[in-house]
C-alpha cells in the first residue's frame, strides 16, 4: 500500500508530466480570481481624469471576511457613509460559495469551529445572525440547524472507513503510545498560560501570551519540534502532516512549531448544546455566513471594482479604480481608507506600503465540486460530513447536502481540497495556471474513485476552482516577527485588515482584522473588537 509520501510524489510527477486527456471527461467549468480583471490593473493604475468621482467618510478595498466585517462594524456604530469595493462581482473572498442545480457548495473555507469564549466579537456577530439563540450556564447556545450533523467525519484507514479522522483500527503499540503522548502534550498547551497570564494560545492571536518562552516556538519547525518530543510514528507523522495542510496549506516542515500546536491547542469552544469541538456548517460552507453579511451592506457595496492605488492627498485618502462592469474610470476620496486585501495586494496599490510584504508567502490550493448522482457509501463506517483517506494525497471531500434533511440517498455535490503543498508555491502557482480542464477533472476523478469506487459512474459534473494565494503561510518566524507585527499596526489615515495580518487563516482572525481597523478608523481603540 503507498502511503502518503509516495501517493504525493506520484501525484506531483503526474501534475508536472501533464494528461493526455484532449476533451474534459465531464461537464465543468474551471474558475478562479478573475483574470480578466488583473489585466485591468495596469489601467486603473494609469494617470488619467475620472468619469466618476464618489466622496465618502470611510472605504474599505476587498470585500472578503476582513472587509465584510469592517464594514458590518461600522453599520453597528451607525455610520451609514462608508463604500466596500470589491474586485469580484460576488462579495466573501476565500469564503465565497457557488451553486449547481443540486446545491450551493463552498468554493474554499467551509466551516466555522464553536468558538472560543475569548472570541467575542465572532460571538457577538452569530448573536446578531441568531446563529446563537441564547445563552445557558454561561455557554452558548447554537442553532441547531447550524451545528455539524452526525456522523461528522470519517478516515479511510488500510481499506476501510472508521468514524473520526484519528485511526484507531490496526495501530500497534508505539503508534498508539505516540498518540496518546502527544494529544496529552496538547491538552497541556490549551490549559497552559505565560509569564503575562495571558493563555499560550488563542483566538485570534492578539490575546495570545507573549511569553519569550512561549514565542521561541515560532523559531523552529513544526517537523523538528514533534521530532524533539521523541515523536516518529509514521501513523501520528502522517496525521500532523494532514493538520498542517488542512490549516495553513503546507507541509509540516514549513510551518513553525507555534502555528503547529496552535491547530490542536487553539481551540477551546465551548457551547451548552454541542460539544466545545463541533463546528457550524452549511451547504455553502462559509459562503453562508459572507452571503448574510454581504446583504446586510449591500448598499454600501461595489463590486467589480479594481483598484490600482489608494494615495494619500493632505488629509484625505484618493483612491483609483477601474468600474469594470461599466467600463469607467473612477476615483473615490474619503477621510480613512481600510484595505482588506491581502497583504501581497496590498503592497502593490498603497505606494507607501510598497516592499510591506517582506516575509509573505501564500499557499496555493484547487478545490472542486464534484456533482454526483448518488451518495458514496464504503466499507466500515457510514457517509459523513467530511471525509478523508489516509492514502490520498488530497484532503478528501465534505458532502455539500450533509446538513440537508434527506430520506432516501440521491444527487450531492461533494467539495474536494487539494493543497498544492508538495511543490513549491512558485511552482504550484505556474501549474494551476498550465493545467486544463480535463487534467483537472482526471486528477479528481481518478483521487475519488481510488475513496469510493463505488462512485463509478456516478460522477456527472465536476467544477475546478484554483486558488493562487488561497491563504498566507506561517513559516518558522512569521507570525511573531518584526515583518508580520509590524504590517498589523493600525496607524494613519489607510489601516490594513485581513487575516494573513495574523499568520493564522481563519475566519476569526479575518473578523477580528476587520472590525479592529473599522474601530480604529472611526477614531475609537481597536482592542474594543476583543473586548
Amino acid at each position: 500500500m503507498m502511503d502518503r509520501r509516495q501517493f504525493a510524489q506520484g501525484t506531483i510527477s503526474a501534475a508536472l508530466a501533464g494528461c493526455t486527456a484532449a476533451e474534459p471527461p465531464f461537464p465543468g467549468s474551471l474558475g478562479g480570481a478573475s483574470s480578466q480583471r488583473g489585466h485591468l490593473l495596469r489601467q486603473a493604475m494609469a494617470p488619467g481624469r475620472p468619469d466618476d468621482v464618489i466622496s465618502t467618510d470611510i472605504a474599505i478595498v476587498g470585500a472578503g471576511i476582513a472587509g465584510l466585517s469592517a464594514g458590518w462594524a461600522l453599520a453597528n456604530a451607525g455610520q451609514r457613509n462608508f463604500r466596500l469595493l470589491e474586485l469580484e462581482d460576488s462579495a466573501g473572498g476565500n469564503a465565497r460559495s457557488g451553486r449547481t442545480p443540486v446545491s450551493a457548495h463552498p468554493l474554499g473555507a467551509h466551516y466555522l469551529p464553536v468558538p472560543n469564549p475569548e472570541s467575542r466579537g465572532v460571538i457577538r456577530l452569530l448573536e446578531q445572525m441568531r446563529l446563537i439563540t441564547g445563552w445557558q450556564r454561561g455557554k452558548p447556545l447554537i442553532d441547531d440547524y447550524a451545528i455539524v450533523a452526525d456522523p461528522d467525519q470519517r478516515l479511510l484507514f488500510r481499506g476501510r472507513w472508521q468514524e473520526g479522522l484519528l485511526p484507531s483500527l490496526g495501530l500497534n503499540a508505539r503508534d498508539a503510545r505516540e498518540f496518546a503522548a502527544f494529544f496529552a502534550a496538547m491538552d497541556r498547551w490549551r490549559q497552559h498560560h505565560g509569564s503575562d497570564g495571558r493563555p499560550a494560545f488563542a483566538i485570534p492571536i492578539e490575546l495570545a501570551s507573549r511569553d519569550p518562552a512561549i514565542l521561541a516556538l515560532d523559531q523552529m519547525r513544526f517537523v523538528d519540534w514533534v521530532a524533539a518530543q521523541g515523536w516518529s510514528s509514521p501513523v501520528l507523522r502522517a496525521h500532523l502532516r494532514y493538520a498542517t495542510r488542512d490549516e495553513y496549506g503546507c507541509e509540516p516542515a514549513e510551518v513553525s512549531a507555534w502555528a503547529g500546536i496552535h491547530y490542536f491547542a487553539g481551540r477551546r469552544g465551548a457551547a451548552a448544546n454541542c460539544d466545545g469541538h463541533a463546528v457550524l456548517t452549511w451547504p455553502a460552507g462559509n459562503g453562508h455566513l459572507a452571503n448574510r453579511m454581504a446583504q446586510r451592506l449591500r448598499h454600501h457595496l461595489m463590486p467589480g471594482m479594481v483598484v490600482g492605488s489608494v494615495d494619500r492627498a493632505g488629509d484625505r485618502v484618493v483612491i483609483t479604480a477601474i468600474d469594470a462592469q461599466r467600463q469607467r474610470r473612477v476615483e473615490v476620496r474619503a477621510q480613512k481608507a481600510i484595505i482588506a486585501a491581502p497583504r501581497f495586494v496590498a503592497t502593490r496599490i498603497v505606494p507607501a506600503w510598497q516592499g510591506g510584504d517582506a516575509g509573505f508567502s501564500y499557499a496555493p490550493w484547487v478545490v472542486a465540486n464534484v456533482s454526483v448522482s448518488r451518495l458514496p457509501a464504503g466499507p466500515g463506517a457510514a457517509l459523513a460530513w467530511d471525509n478523508v483517506s489516509a492514502t490520498s494525497d488530497s484532503l478528501g471531500y465534505v458532502v455539500a447536502t450533509h446538513q440537508v434533511p434527506r430520506g432516501l440517498p440521491g444527487a450531492s455535490v461533494l467539495t474536494w481540497y487539494q493543497p498544492l503543498s508538495a511543490m513549491a508555491p512558485a511552482d504550484a502557482r505556474a501549474l494551476l495556471l498550465r493545467r486544463s480542464l480535463a487534467e483537472w477533472q482526471a486528477m479528481v476523478r481518478d483521487d475519488l474513485l481510488a475513496m469510493n469506487p463505488d462512485l463509478e459512474g456516478a460522477i456527472t459534473r465536476i467544477d475546478v476552482w484554483r486558488w493562487g494565494h488561497a491563504m498566507a503561510r506561517p513559516t518558522p518566524g512569521f507570525i511573531w516577527g518584526p515583518q508580520r507585527q509590524a504590517a498589523a499596526r493600525l496607524d494613519g489615515p489607510i489601516l490594513g485588515a485581513n487575516s494573513d495580518l495574523s499568520g493564522i487563516p481563519v475566519f476569526e482572525e479575518a473578523h477580528d482584522r476587520g472590525t479592529a481597523a473599522a474601530l480604529a478608523a472611526l477614531g475609537r481603540d481597536p482592542e474594543e473588537a476583543r473586548a
